[in-house]
C-alpha cells in the first residue's frame, strides 16, 4: 500500500525532491485536467508548473485539458502552447474526462494517472486506477478541494494551500481585530 502524502505547491522544491525520489524507473504518466473546475482566475493555475512537477515523477506521455464549448479560442491556444492537448466537449466535461481516464487505466503504456481537479466525482476513477495497479496523483486547489478525493490518491498536491491558509489567517485576524474594537454597551 502506498503511503499517502499531502504536499503544498508553495514548497515546489520539496515536491520535486519527493517525486524524484520515487522514480526508480521513469514512470509513464498520463495527465488529465478538469478545465472548468481548475482553470479559474481565482486559482491562477499554471499548466507549465504542473508539467514541471509531474516531469520530476516520470515521463508525461499524454497531457489533456478538458474544456466546455464556451472556452475561448485564446484559452485553447494558450493550452496548446503549454504542450497540453485541449479537448472541447459540448457535453459534460466530467463524463468525457472520466472516459479518457478509464482508457488510460486500461492502457499498459501508462503507469501513473494524474488528475487535476477538485471534484469528488473522480474518486471512483482513482479507485479503479489503483485496482488496476496504476499509481495515482491528484492535484487540486483550495477552496473546495474534496477531502475524500485527496485521501483517495497515492499522492495529493494542493497547489495554493499556503495562499489559502494565509487568506484564512488574515480573515481571522481581521475578525479578531474587529471584535477587540467593538464597543461594549454600558
Amino acid at each position: 500500500m502506498a503511503i499517502k502524502k499531502k504536499l503544498s505547491f508553495s514548497k515546489l522544491q520539496k515536491i520535486r525532491n519527493y517525486l524524484s525520489s520515487r522514480k526508480q524507473d521513469r514512470r509513464k504518466v498520463g495527465v488529465l485536467v478538469d478545465g472548468p473546475n481548475m482553470l479559474r482566475k481565482e486559482f491562477n493555475i499554471n499548466l507549465q508548473e504542473i508539467r514541471e512537477i509531474l516531469s520530476e515523477y516520470g515521463d508525461i506521455k499524454a497531457a489533456k485539458v478538458f474544456l466546455n464549448q464556451y472556452a475561448s479560442e485564446k484559452l485553447v491556444e494558450a493550452i496548446e502552447n503549454q504542450g497540453f492537448e485541449p479537448i472541447v466537449t459540448s457535453g459534460d466535461v466530467d463524463v468525457r474526462m472520466a472516459v479518457e481516464a478509464m482508457e488510460m487505466i486500461y492502457n499498459d503504456a501508462i503507469d501513473a494517472i494524474a488528475l487535476v481537479t477538485r471534484d469528488a466525482d473522480f474518486k471512483s476513477v482513482l479507485k479503479k486506477a489503483m485496482e488496476m495497479g496504476k499509481e495515482t496523483i491528484i492535484i487540486g486547489a483550495e477552496p473546495g478541494f474534496s477531502a475524500a478525493l485527496k485521501n483517495s490518491a497515492d499522492i495529493a498536491i494542493v497547489l495554493n494551500e499556503e495562499d489559502f491558509v494565509d487568506e484564512m489567517d488574515e480573515e481571522q485576524e481581521e475578525v479578531e481585530y474587529n471584535r477587540s474594537h467593538e464597543s461594549v454597551p454600558v
